[in-house]
């Protein structure tokens, strides 16, 4: 992990969390931050904590924080929305019809759809808000491949 650059903005947030200079926050700790910083419920903030704690080792790490920061940042406000507007249940969760009827604003094809949908579901076959993240993330992504 030498030579990797935090960015200065999320190294603040952070440093306002951490205690004795250890760069990793316990799940609490973390779910805490997520909760004041970003304006999330308990269960969005514990869903994004387990969509980014790579390890599983139930701590997040500055790393970890850090590639939470490069797929939500400050938007979290209008992800949290868009993920509720699509929500159409009011589950907290989307299933694949959901799923689908927000990607086609992407003017994806049926299989680019399918397969976006299928690499971000959890074990219960749903996107929740973590993985939902993930999902706009890899969109942003393909979408800048696409441009490219």
């Amino acid at each position: 992990m030498a030579g990797r650059k935090i960015p200065k903005e999320v190294q603040a947030i952070f440093d306002r969390y951490i205690k004795n200079n250890v760069r990793r926050l316990k799940r609490d700790e973390a779910i805490q931050m997520l909760k004041t910083e970003f304006d999330f419920s308990d269960e969005e903030a514990g869903s994004m904590f387990t969509a980014f704690d790579q390890d599983k080792n139930d701590v997040m790490s500055i790393w970890e924080f850090q590639q939470f920061y490069a797929c939500v940042g400050q938007g979290a406000k209008d992800m949290v929305d868009k993920f509720k507007a699509l929500d159409k249940d009011g589950s907290g969760k989307l299933d694949k019809a959901e799923a689908a009827e927000g990607l086609k604003a992407h003017g994806l094809g049926e299989k680019e759809t399918e397969f976006f949908i299928n690499s971000s579901l959890g074990a219960d076959d749903q996107i929740d808000i973590g993985h939902f993240a993930g999902l706009l993330f890899k969109l942003k992504v393909y979408d800048g491949k696409k441009k490219s």
